[in-house]
């Protein structure tokens, strides 16, 4: 069955940050909602590349090689590979484009590990 979801509604059930959420499956690519603030965890990700759509807020995407800012009704793809370290000094909205079974931390595990997909 085909379902629409709307983003500020779906952005308004999340409580939490850090926590991505499963808005759609698209083949083995999953769009998770997610909120952030404050900074992330340095990571990687072996084989998987990820995708980053700030909806609202800004994300300062922290690379080795230098920093990125990413603004509403920006994105950014993070190769996979490459170390790097979301910030988000405000409350900032982001949609993730990447495979179901890519965990949040990568090569990292700590209290910030999400191992399950938690569905809107």
């Amino acid at each position: 069955m085909l379902q629409k979801v709307s983003i500020p509604s779906a952005f308004a059930q999340i409580h939490d940050v850090e926590h991505p959420r499963v808005a759609a499956m698209v083949n083995e690519f999953a769009v998770k909602f997610v909120k952030l603030k404050g900074d992330f965890v340095w990571h990687h990700h072996e084989e998987e590349d990820e995708l980053f759509l700030v909806v609202k807020g800004k994300l300062l995407m922290k690379l080795r090689d230098g920093d990125v800012t990413v603004h509403e009704n920006e994105m950014i793809m993070i190769p996979h590979g490459v170390e790097h370290c979301p910030v988000a000094e405000e409350e900032t909205h982001v949609i993730l484009f990447e495979r179901a079974s890519t965990v949040n931390t990568g090569n990292v595990t700590n209290e910030k590990t999400r191992t399950t997909l938690d569905s809107l």
